[in-house]
């Protein structure tokens, strides 16, 4: 009797924690999608645009890539569960700072930077703590929770997003962040901690690489549509005269090169590196960090680019726009649930192909759909298509990353695959934007040029104002701040409807952008093993024959 007691105490205990966990993954990924269908009311809450929102996203996701892999070694340098509870204060923290940010910097502040640093110390000891909590046969179980709250926090957050922001204001989003973040809190203490493991020094060299490197490169990429690829935009910086984003881009790809030189030389000497480079040789492993990247950076961009076409083009408001996404977030779901449980021994590379060719389909039927006049309903089928894609991925890559290495390198795989996805989603909405922007201000410069209702002196004035870039704006807003300018109104409709014509070109091939990459995406998925994977390992903590075979 006493032991079936000690047991039942257990699984409750367990299921405690699991909620536990399971719940701040759940708000660290709510964080990257409550806000897409608001961007334009943030925007004009804090005075900026939507380039400047873009931005906030874009440093979120950053802040988190370039951090994940040093946030994983500091909480195997304190505890994880120390680390877990210090992410949380800092995160609640920035969600406070940016319920009650009065323009763009504060949001920056909070939003972006401690939210962000405060989701690199929590996500990496999640996963650890799943391990130090479940026995080994119950973990496969608890992971898959844990990856199913971070796709209902997909699926839920662009409705709860609109409709928080249509009701009351996007605001009350963030102050509902901080009394999760005090909950989760107080229920930690439930949780067994997973010690240290590692009590070296930390390497602080590799640290700054990492960060560096990784940040110059999306920066670049970020900064690609207002300052121009290679040739500076007017009114641009320059440096050797062509644009920074050159310099930048090439330049972080060559710290982060450096940080993999550095840490085979700390590991080569017995220290221990932020991440040892020989697990970047094993063939499964890469092949989920190259599907989880792929994942988030189309993800991100489809996430990016929809909604600004119910928000801005058709004027939707932020609730009736997620009620549009909600197809992509019910299919998500079902294919992430269902997959495993009525095709358990499906094969991964099978299942990952299939759901890249819907998450291609659908942005093409997209793409078709784009036209003058369009409602929202042309966007019922793609969002189905995307969302059994993602949710087809889902339901894999996460068994394949983690069943790649031995149990002891769990947390530091948690770590590289947190990375990866935060880093797809950060060069995701970065590159889609700057291409947006870019054929935005092209479209609109070329269409008022050349229409022959728009007086000349109105056409060498846009040349002057559209040559910094363009901002995505609805006609509805153009209209008043052509009239606030005092433009007549037979030359503003004329303005407006190239506009109009401008915003649809731009959307078709920031999306063409998308359905490559996911075409691209295709061509690597060889890395991922045909076998089903799981976490049978053998006493030496290898991977089975049956895993190995895969390989």
């Amino acid at each position: 009797m006493a032991t079936r007691s000690t047991q039942s105490a257990t699984v409750t205990g367990s299921g405690v924690v699991l909620a536990v966990l399971a719940s701040a993954q759940f708000l660290m990924t709510l964080d990257s999608s409550v806000m897409n269908v608001s961007i334009r009311q943030v925007a004009a809450d804090v005075g900026t645009t939507v380039t400047g929102i873009q931005t906030a996203i874009t440093l979120y996701t950053l802040v988190m890539a370039s951090l994940m892999i040093t946030g994983g070694k500091i909480g195997a340098i304190i505890g994880r569960r120390r680390a877990f509870a210090i992410g949380l204060v800092i995160y609640g923290v920035g969600s406070a700072v940016t319920a009650a940010a009065p323009n763009l910097g504060v949001l920056l502040v909070g939003w972006s930077f401690l939210e962000g640093v405060g989701a690199a110390l929590i996500m990496p000891a999640v996963v650890a703590l799943v391990a130090g909590n479940f026995e080994k046969e119950r973990r496969p179980a608890a992971y898959g929770m844990i990856a199913a709250a971070g796709a209902v926090a997909v699926a839920v957050g662009p409705l709860l997003g609109g409709a928080v922001t249509t009701y009351a204001s996007w605001r009350w989003v963030f102050v509902g962040e901080v009394v999760v973040v005090l909950v989760i809190l107080a229920m930690s203490r439930k949780i067994t901690d997973a010690p240290a493991t590692d009590h070296g020094t930390f390497d602080v060299v590799g640290a700054l690489l990492s960060i560096v490197g990784l940040s110059m490169f999306v920066l670049g990429v970020l900064k690609s549509g207002e300052w121009g690829w290679v040739q500076a935009r007017p009114g641009a910086p320059t440096f050797l005269g062509t644009s920074p984003v050159v310099w930048l881009v090439l330049g972080g790809l060559l710290v982060v090169y450096s940080f993999f030189l550095w840490s085979g030389y700390v590991e080569r000497r017995g220290g221990e590196p932020l991440v040892h480079p020989r697990m970047l040789a094993n063939r499964q492993l890469d092949g989920g960090l190259f599907m989880f990247f792929f994942q988030f950076l189309i993800q991100a961009g489809v996430f990016f680019t929809i909604p600004l076409f119910l928000s801005v083009v058709l004027e939707l408001s932020a609730v009736q726009t997620g009620v549009r996404l909600l197809p992509l977030s019910v299919a998500l779901l079902i294919a992430a649930v269902g997959v495993p449980r009525l095709a358990p021994r499906a094969r991964p590379r099978r299942v990952v192909r299939l759901g890249l060719m819907c998450m291609t389909a659908g942005i093409l039927v997209f793409i078709g759909g784009i036209s003058p006049g369009a409602a929202a309903g042309i966007v019922t089928i793609p969002m189905l298509l995307l969302g059994f894609g993602i949710g087809a991925l889902a339901s894999q890559l996460g068994a394949v990353t983690v069943s790649a290495v031995a149990d002891s390198q769990s947390a530091e795989v948690g770590g590289l695959q947190n990375t990866m996805t935060n880093l797809g989603a950060s060069l995701g909405t970065a590159l889609v934007g700057a291409v947006l922007i870019s054929s935005l201000t092209a479209g609109i410069a070329h269409g008022i040029n050349t229409n022959t209702a728009i007086p000349a002196d109105f056409q060498s004035k846009a040349t002057a104002q559209l040559s910094s870039g363009v901002p995505f704006t609805s006609d509805s807003d153009v209209q008043k701040q052509l009239s606030a300018a005092g433009v007549p109104a037979p030359v503003a409709d004329e303005i407006i409807k190239e506009n109009s014509a401008a915003r649809l070109v731009a959307l078709r091939d920031a999306l063409w952008v998308v359905a490559v990459l996911s075409v691209v995406a295709l061509f690597l998925t060889g890395l991922v093993p045909t076998e089903p994977v799981g976490r049978r390992r053998d006493d030496a903590g290898e991977p089975s024959v049956a895993q190995a075979s895969s390989d």
